[in-house]
């Protein structure tokens, strides 16, 4: 059977489709809202066949209460990191121990953690001496004398 021309449900759940997969490859808690609203639109005109301005009217407005609902939903549940730390390089080193490379003298000097050096603040401590991190400032470590 050829058709003469697509069912307009199936191009709105074709739509709602393109638009869930687009959320997969660039997620942004966006477009998978508009796929909703897309395949929703769909079912409901394959259930209640209505003309194409309608379905327009449809999905427009079930878009626009799916983006709201969405950000309503996402800002009473935010979205929670498997690792806060994860960009903060500062913050994973809090409680660890570095080695004084550069003395700290006048209250900076440089520290030695793994392989990287950093700037630091902290107590007078000569090269070679232990000392813990104890939170940072930007990219300058603070740090202590081990107790």
């Amino acid at each position: 059977m050829v058709m003469d021309s697509l069912d307009p449900h199936y191009v709105w759940l074709a739509i709602g489709l393109a638009l869930a997969a687009a959320e997969m490859a660039v997620p942004g808690v966006f477009l998978i809202w508009l796929a909703g609203a897309a395949i929703i639109t769909g079912l409901i005109a394959w259930v209640a066949p209505v003309g194409l301005p309608l379905q327009i009217v449809i999905f427009a407005a079930l878009a626009i209460i799916a983006v709201f609902s969405g950000r309503l939903y996402l800002r009473a549940n935010p979205v929670q990191s498997a690792d806060p730390m994860l960009n903060d390089r500062g913050g994973q080193l809090v409680g660890q121990q570095v080695i004084v490379t550069h003395a700290i003298d006048g209250g900076t000097g440089r520290v030695k953690h793994g392989d990287t050096e950093w700037l630091a603040r902290g107590p007078e401590a000569e090269p070679g001496t232990r000392m813990r991190v104890s939170g940072h400032e930007g990219v300058i470590l603070v740090v202590e004398h081990l107790h």
